[in-house]
């Protein structure tokens, strides 16, 4: 997570001296922002959907270190902190929107391998060429007897790199100008790898009427993101 964070934060400053005209170590300034708002959020986010467990067990929201964050919950707090930012230092906040999202996709693709080393965020059985052994310690009750399962961290790690790799073209090209666009871009792009991923996991947060709720949440994320994205060019 500290190299996913490392690398997110400088690929997003040395983009924003590049191809948006902000001051040289600008993002570096506000990743404490994005950092420590981000992992509130991601916190308060995992224990709100489940909340039965946290009420029973209230000290154990601040015991991070047994795990439980959320990329939705991140971004909200990132939001959160990164609005802070720009108003101390009087800066567009959309346009570091724009330019944190061109980092964002490659600091998740690297911190899914945390997933990796943690035996989680695995898929459904399968005997596929590209199959993962998961422990029986890790196994979910029901796959006590299966082996090998769909590396689903591995996938959204690959899908989000090639969503950094569209992010950074379009801001190289120049051609999507509108301040706004390119984040609304990315949270279309990472919505839709979120959906496909979390129809393979087995081990999903929260389920709302048999699916999981970052589906639910992700498919609200594309329709609004759309809306505005529409907006912002019928402006013109």
């Amino acid at each position: 997570m500290a190299l996913a964070i490392a690398v997110g934060v400088l690929v997003s400053d040395w983009a924003g001296t590049k191809f948006f005209g902000l001051k040289k170590e600008t993002i570096i300034d506000l990743a404490p922002y994005l950092i420590i708002f981000g992992i509130i959020g991601a916190r308060l986010y995992y224990c709100a959907l489940n909340y039965d467990f946290y009420l029973r067990f209230p000290t154990e929201i601040i015991a991070i270190r047994h795990g439980g964050i959320s990329i939705h919950g991140a971004i909200l707090g990132g939001f959160a902190g990164l609005l802070i930012f720009a108003k101390r230092h009087k800066i567009n906040p959309i346009k570091l929107c724009d330019v944190s999202a061109i980092g964002l996709p490659l600091a998740q693709a690297i911190g899914r391998w945390g997933n990796f080393f943690n035996s989680e965020a695995f898929g459904r059985p399968t005997d596929l060429p590209w199959k993962l052994y998961i422990a029986p310690q890790y196994r979910p009750i029901p796959y006590q007897d299966c082996k090998f399962f769909h590396p689903a961290f591995l996938y959204e790690s690959i899908l989000d790199i090639l969503i950094f790799i569209i992010i950074l073209i379009l801001a190289k090209n120049g051609k999507i100008k509108k301040d706004g666009n390119l984040a609304l871009i990315y949270l279309i792009m990472y919505s839709i790898v979120r959906i496909l991923v979390e129809m393979v996991r087995l081990d999903s947060v929260k389920y709302v009427f048999g699916m999981p709720v970052a589906i639910f949440v992700s498919i609200g994320i594309i329709i609004i993101s759309v809306v505005l994205l529409i907006i912002n060019y019928k402006r013109g």
